[in-house]
């Protein structure tokens, strides 16, 4: 009870302060962000957003996996967003580990192996790459949707740019 004890006292000193009630569910930069759930970072933080900007979706490694792709679907047909940022970050647990390792380790403390991929990788930069073309071909973004990618340094706050892209998705749908 302490931990929801803590919580609902944050929340209070929240609620004393809080301006967003305006605010929309169409993000008003028409943007989603996909990003890992690392504690180290925010994406509004690393991309000068504030609150209402933008729709964040964040899991272990900001890996572009079905349940991402059946969000941002919804957000570019139903809330009006026209572009996603994909970031990886430098030190991320997924970065160098293998599908195995991941398995093996949540199996160690439930009981029980997962059944789903964890989408590890060894290369940064080509993981971004691998994230921004699954959502490029993926058939069901408006033609102008674009997707850009970009890695995040934890240690300096630097983004550098991995994929600017050619332009909207939508060009070729996944057979």
């Amino acid at each position: 009870m302490a931990l929801a004890d803590d919580l609902l006292r944050a929340n209070e000193r929240y609620v004393a302060a809080f301006e967003a009630s305006g605010l929309t569910t169409r993000p008003r930069r028409r943007l989603a962000v996909l990003t890992c759930m690392d504690s180290r970072y925010t994406a509004q933080g690393v991309l000068g957003l504030t609150l209402g900007d933008a729709h964040v979706i964040r899991n272990a490694g900001g890996r572009a996996t079905d349940d991402t792709i059946r969000s941002l679907t919804l957000s570019a047909a139903v809330l009006g967003t026209r572009g996603c940022i994909v970031i990886h970050h430098s030190e991320c647990g997924l970065l160098g580990r293998s599908e195995d390792e991941l398995a093996t380790a949540v199996e160690a403390v439930a009981g029980a192996r997962p059944p789903f991929a964890y989408l590890p990788f060894t290369d940064l930069a080509q993981s971004v790459r691998d994230d921004v073309a699954a959502l490029r071909a993926c058939p069901y973004f408006p033609p102008d949707y674009e997707v850009v990618g970009f890695t995040y340094d934890v240690h300096t706050g630097c983004l550098d740019l991995v994929d600017a892209g050619q332009g909207p998705t939508g060009a070729a749908p996944r057979a």
